[in-house]
């Protein structure tokens, strides 16, 4: 039963912090190298994780286990559904543009359609972005239950950069602000050179299922062009929402 344990945590880990190596992990789990060695051949041998390209000593997930997390949470309709709504918006745009959902208290990467400009912000799928601090999570956040945020604020807001909203009065202030124009920010709140706009997904019951966000370098974004990527994300997280409903309803 441990050797099990042992490689679902570290399956999560390499989820987590990829490509990663034998010495990093062990140190994240605390658990011993030929422990965690095994682990690793473990998941390997069953098809859950592949060495990384041109670092055949460090490991990363393979898309096994994004396939499995889809059809456990009925994430594969949705991404069915929103790929070419995003494939529209990043046409407009040619910025990446990411589909994320809610997951355990924070916003998780399940799609990612990238630009064509050599300067561009790279996240791995299944990423996992702190909801206060992400655009992806705070336009969640607007579009959920009172409930949630005041569950987030108990917990404490963490700082990430000097623009993170720590105070909960100025997050319930930029939620309201959200919810009136459709669309949340991020200016570099979580990591300084990233800056997005992104809008919740709402499903025939106007719960909050998903998030559509475009991810621009901060260098790259402007008050003007914040403003337009607003408004085309809000229109594509629309367009997507009602695509779930006519799908619901014909169910």
């Amino acid at each position: 039963m441990q050797n099990v344990l042992n490689a679902l945590r570290t399956l999560e880990e390499v989820a987590e912090r990829p490509p990663v190596g034998v010495a990093e992990l062990a140190r994240a789990l605390g658990l011993p190298k030929s422990s965690t060695q095994r682990a690793l051949v473990t998941l390997h041998e069953a098809g859950w994780i592949r060495p990384a390209p041109g670092t055949p000593t460090r490991w990363a997930v393979t898309t096994k286990a994004l396939h499995v997390g889809r059809r456990a949470t009925g994430e594969l309709s949705l991404r069915d559904i929103a790929v070419p709504v995003m494939e529209e918006l990043r046409r407009r745009t040619d910025e990446t543009v990411h589909l994320t959902v809610p997951e355990g208290g924070k916003v998780v990467l399940i799609e990612r359609l990238e630009t064509s400009k050599p300067v561009r912000i790279i996240l791995p799928l299944g990423h996992a972005l702190p909801v206060h601090a992400s655009a992806n999570g705070k336009a969640l956040l607007a579009a959920g239950a009172p409930e949630a945020v005041e569950r987030l604020i108990t917990g404490g807001l963490e700082q990430f950069t000097d623009t993170s909203i720590t105070d909960a009065g100025a997050l319930r202030a930029e939620l309201a602000r959200i919810r009136e124009r459709g669309y949340a920010t991020n200016r570099g709140e979580w990591r300084t050179d990233v800056s997005a706009v992104a809008a919740a997904v709402l499903d025939a019951d106007g719960t909050p299922v998903a998030s559509i966000s475009v991810n621009v370098p901060s260098s790259r974004m402007t008050d003007e062009s914040r403003a337009a990527l607003g408004a085309a994300v809000r229109d594509a997280a629309r367009a997507v929402g009602e695509a779930l409903g006519r799908r619901t309803g014909s169910g």
